[in-house]
C-alpha cells in the first residue's frame, strides 16, 4: 500500500487528514531522514497495520539500513520509556528519584545521528503523552541544533499519523 492509497483509504469527514498527511510528506523543515524517520517512528506507535504498511512502504527507502533501524527502535524504547516516565512524572513521591533498572543502551547508540533519534523519540513520545518524555527530548533536539520549526513539524507529522491510525480503526470497528 502507498501512501496514496492510505490517504484515499480514508472517509470524506477525514478530508484535513488526507490534506495534511500529503503537505507533511514533503516538509521542507526536516532533512529526508528525519522526516522518513519520524514517519516509520510515528507509524509504528500508532499501531494500526494499515498505517504501519503504507508509510513504511513509503518512505523506508528513503532511509540506510542503520536509520530505518534506529527509526523502529525509536518506536520501541520509547513504548516502554513513555509508560515507565509518565508514572513516574505523574504519580511523584520517590519514584522519580529511584533507578529506572531498565535497559536504554539504543538511546546511546541508536546508529544514525543522536539529534536524529532524539527527534523520532520526541515525536513518538507526543503520540503516547509523556511531558516528561517530549521536555527531555525537545531539549536534546534543539541544543542539537534543530529549530524549533523542526520540532513543530515532527510533532505534526505524529499527530496526523496517529489521527489517521485512529480514523481507520473506528471505521474498521464500525464495519465489524
Amino acid at each position: 500500500m502507498s501512501l496514496e492509497a492510505l490517504r484515499n483509504a480514508l472517509p470524506e469527514y477525514a478530508k484535513d487528514l488526507k490534506l495534511n498527511l500529503g503537505s507533511l510528506a514533503t516538509e521542507p523543515v526536516l532533512t529526508q531522514q528525519q522526516l522518513a524517520g519520524t514517519f516509520i517512528a510515528s507509524a509504528l506507535a500508532s499501531r494500526n497495520a494499515q498505517v504501519v504498511q503504507a508509510i513504511t512502504a513509503e518512505f523506508a527507502p528513503k532511509l540506510s539500513a542503520e536509520a530505518l533501524t534506529a527509526a523502529k527502535a525509536a518506536a520501541s524504547i520509547m513504548g516502554m520509556n513513555n509508560v515507565y516516565y509518565r508514572f513516574t512524572h505523574l504519580v511523584g513521591g520517590d519514584y522519580p528519584k529511584l533507578p529506572a533498572k531498565l535497559r536504554m543502551n539504543v538511546m546511546a547508540k541508536p546508529g544514525v545521528e543522536k539529534v536524529d533519534f532524539e527527534l523520532w523519540s520526541l515525536a513518538v513520545s507526543a503520540i503516547n503523552g509523556c511531558g516528561m518524555c517530549m521536555e527531555a527530548h525537545e531539549k536534546v533536539v534543539l541544543h542539537g541544533g534543530l529549530s524549533k520549526e523542526a520540532v513543530q513539524a515532527a510533532v505534526r507529522i505524529a499527530a496526523t499519523v496517529h489521527a489517521v491510525a485512529a480514523t481507520l480503526d473506528g471505521e474498521q470497528a464500525l464495519a465489524a
